[in-house]
């Protein structure tokens, strides 16, 4: 028997900004929340401030994650922070567990208390750091949504999202960031012009940082996410053809630049795992995963559920959804 269900809605998008396919509202507004990474991040690449520091495509794809909180990821912040002259204080994002039960008890094991560094956006922010002391910004109030950095961001917002700025809804991510809000057809058009930056800017540069932002994800995908991730494992098996980005309370972003085409998925109920059910359904009825990859990735097709002896009691699976275009 069904003991409960998850709806929500689903847009896909093609080259000329045309909806291909939806279910559900796709006009219905939601946060990106971390789906939203990859633009927050443009203004700083493109500025050239993050080459004069050195850094490159495992820097680049840090700051877009929504990491584990493993060592990888720590490590490499820590080694940024350094670099700054900066240390995990100065991140305003909170601490957070690492997200692997075996992470977090090495963490109890060592006698230590999870840090800012765990946190899944300590990369974001130690971007927002570093922009905010190339421009000479404030530091201690780099979150704030008037901040110069911000304004920003704002803007790169509205021209990638296709939204007017007075119209974007200003709300703030579990990481204490300005986040905004627009309606999920908006989202999967972001998605859209990351990979053909071409149809919103003219600007080379511009172009440049949505094409090297891609680049980095597909080189580095343990970094964007992490062991027993979806996004990891996407990116990994697919090579890179794919780029997969969730955010939370049930965002679940996706861009196919061979296809020249964006979706976007929402769990009306916030849950965090049905979105990677329906990604991967969608993905297989359309033939964009092969055999190999579907079956690599069949983990999350079809999720067990364990009870705390150990037992399985049930599963969770994405019904047929009927896709086609």
């Amino acid at each position: 028997m069904v003991e409960s269900f998850h709806r929500g809605a689903i847009v896909i998008v093609g080259e000329q900004g045309q909806t291909l396919w939806s279910m559900g509202h796709p006009e219905q507004w939601a946060y990106p929340r971390s789906a939203m990474k990859y633009f927050q991040h443009l203004p700083f690449l493109q500025s050239g401030d993050f080459d004069r520091l050195n850094w490159g495509s495992e820097e680049l794809a840090i700051l877009c994650a929504s990491h584990n909180g493993e060592a990888m990821h720590t490590e490499l912040v820590s080694r940024m922070l350094k670099q700054l002259n900066l240390t995990a204080d100065h991140l305003g994002c909170g601490p957070q567990a690492p997200t692997l039960r075996k992470d977090y008890e090495a963490l109890i094991l060592a006698g230590q208390k999870p840090s800012c560094l765990h946190n899944n956006c300590s990369g974001k922010h130690t971007g927002f750091l570093a922009a905010s002391m190339a421009q000479s910004y404030d530091l201690n109030q780099y979150l704030y949504p008037d901040h110069a950095l911000q304004l920003s961001i704002r803007k790169m917002i509205s021209l990638f999202y296709e939204m007017p700025e007075e119209e974007l809804k200003l709300g703030v991510d579990g990481c204490s960031a300005p986040i905004y809000g627009m309606p999920l057809r908006n989202q999967a058009l972001a998605y859209l012009n990351l990979i053909m930056p071409e149809r919103v800017t003219h600007d080379q540069s511009l172009q440049n940082a949505c094409h090297r932002l891609v680049e980095a994800v597909a080189k580095h995908p343990e970094l964007i996410a992490g062991s027993k991730r979806y996004c990891s494992d996407l990116v990994r098996i697919t090579k890179g053809r794919i780029i997969g980005k969730t955010g939370a309370d049930g965002i679940y972003s996706l861009a196919i630049p061979s296809e020249k085409m964006a979706l976007v998925i929402k769990i009306d109920d916030g849950k965090m795992g049905p979105q990677y059910q329906v990604a991967h359904q969608l993905l297989s009825e359309l033939d964009l995963i092969s055999s190999q990859e579907k079956q690599e990735l069949e983990a999350y097709s079809k999720q067990s559920i364990v009870n705390f002896a150990g037992n399985n009691v049930g599963y969770t699976q994405s019904v047929s959804l009927n896709c086609s275009f």
